[in-house]
């Protein structure tokens, strides 16, 4: 692919199938594409394509892998131990540029992702609707649409001002909603934050509406969207817009006013009663609302590649003696003395024999199958008991309730008890910290609420209105598109 076409993903062809990169080099027309003329021409190319969608999400230059690197090693939990600039020591640094590794390739996997949504979208409506009928589409429209929102949420949280900052006025992305397939449409100037999300919500509320209440089988539930995937990222989308009430409306469709906190409607989702058993084969707990799966065939694009995948990046073991990229920062979440040596959570910490800690959810080995988690049940517990207090600016006994069910699922001698509201959205961020160790929510958590991002080890902290507390904008994007401005 050229590289003008590369970040907006001009399509000349839609993969059904992969074929290799050598085969591909010695057929001008691969023998497993199929041209976009007929790519709608059955129901089997039509569920082959939506499927595609997924494994574009779950690139490792994306949800695979560097989007959750980057939400852990920008936050204050992480220290970097390769001082390599190919994975990710310029973004622990906070001194990231526009030509640097992370920026170019997330930016371009995400509107490549997004591209493929449309490309299908735009399908769909001239003819995939018609050939798999009127009850089949509107459930391939609404995968398609939840996993561009989700896309351009995570594209928001590195490249955009936060919502709070000016209530979405500051400059967002550029909003690609027509599928790109060849050249000439580069040119596109930036909506506000406001109007992206505004689309991210059309978009889950579309999918919400349409999506099946659960999958055939539990393997489906957990890596192809539902009803209850829809809402669930629904409440993270308002929690990062500030918009409480909203959180609450979204949480109390699925989630029930008392314990246990098991889901009222669509797919049974509840926490496990032993959190280790969520980053473990078969992945496919009623917690893990949706997960991103790897390995599941002999292609090679069902893995995240060795400088993207989780255990390459933060674990490390006595056994199998190395250079992982990022230890935990001794004076981190790790040092909470709240946080009991007792705590299940802690046996997903790892110790080595240096006397480095390092997060143990994602251990498997080359070719890296762990299961990436996109959202677990215990977020969205979390993200209602928040709104909650923030919402009226007082503590209730159902959000007191919540967060307590979340720590004594692993920690059944502690009950949290916050005086203040100030104390509880303390306890709830740090419950948070330590719940989702590893899984990319620290630097959004911070970012969201404007608060500074501390420094770490030998790396600066940054205020929110410091350069660099935001990233700037891909050097590709700006060379191509004439219309599009860099972050300050």
């Amino acid at each position: 692919m050229k590289k003008r076409n590369l970040y907006i993903a001009a399509l000349t062809s839609i993969a059904v199938l992969s074929g290799s990169c050598k085969r591909e080099l010695l057929n001008p027309v691969p023998e497993t594409t199929v041209s976009i003329d007929f790519a709608f021409d059955t129901p089997f190319r039509i569920e082959s394509q939506a499927i595609s969608l997924y494994t574009s999400l779950k690139s490792g230059t994306l949800y695979g892998g560097r989007y959750l690197v980057y939400g852990n090693v920008r936050g204050d939990d992480f220290i970097n131990e390769t001082s390599n600039l190919v994975t990710a020591s310029d973004v622990w640094n906070m001194n990231v540029a526009n030509s640097a590794t992370a920026v170019k390739t997330l930016w371009a996997q995400g509107y490549l992702t997004i591209n493929r949504c449309n490309v299908f979208l735009d399908g769909m409506a001239a003819k995939g609707t018609s050939v798999v009928g009127a009850t089949l589409a509107p459930g391939y429209i609404a995968e398609a649409r939840l996993i561009r929102a989700l896309t351009y949420y995570s594209l928001l949280q590195l490249y955009a001002r936060p919502y709070v900052d000016g209530d979405g006025s500051k400059p967002g992305l550029p909003l690609r909603l027509t599928g790109v397939i060849s050249q000439g449409f580069s040119d596109l100037a930036r909506s506000s934050v406001a109007d992206v999300y505004k689309q991210i919500l059309a978009d889950l509320d579309f999918a919400e509406t349409n999506l099946k209440s659960t999958n055939a089988n539990a393997t489906l539930n957990t890596t192809r969207a539902h009803k209850n995937t829809a809402i669930a990222l629904k409440t993270r989308v308002y929690l990062s817009m500030g918009k409480y009430p909203e959180v609450i409306l979204e949480a109390n469709k699925i989630v029930p006013a008392v314990a246990p906190f098991k889901a009222i409607s669509g797919v049974a989702n509840e926490m496990q009663p032993d959190i280790t058993t969520v980053f473990k084969s078969p992945y496919t707990s009623t917690e893990s609302v949706f997960s991103l799966p790897m390995g599941t065939s002999a292609s090679p694009l069902d893995y995240p590649g060795t400088q993207n995948s989780l255990a390459s990046y933060f674990y490390f073991t006595n056994a199998t003696p190395g250079t992982t990229e990022f230890s935990l920062n001794a004076n981190g979440v790790v040092a909470d003395v709240n946080w009991k040596a007792t705590d299940k959570r802690r046996s997903l910490v790892f110790k080595a024999s240096s006397g480095k800690q390092f997060v143990s959810k994602f251990i498997s080995p080359n070719p890296y199958t762990d299961w990436v988690p996109v959202i677990r049940w215990s977020e969205v517990l979390l993200n209602l008991a928040e709104a909650r207090v923030r919402s009226t600016n007082s503590i209730d006994p159902q959000a007191l309730l919540l967060l307590n069910a979340v720590r004594q699922r692993s920690d059944a001698t502690t009950t949290l008890a916050p005086a203040s509201v100030a104390d509880f959205t303390t306890a709830l961020l740090n419950e948070r910290r330590i719940e989702f160790l590893g899984e990319g929510l620290r630097a959004p958590d911070l970012t969201r609420l404007l608060l500074p991002i501390p420094a770490k080890g030998g790396a600066p902290g940054k205020l929110p209105t410091e350069s660099g507390y935001i990233w700037p904008i891909s050097s590709d994007e700006l060379s191509l598109n004439k219309l599009m401005t860099d972050n300050n």
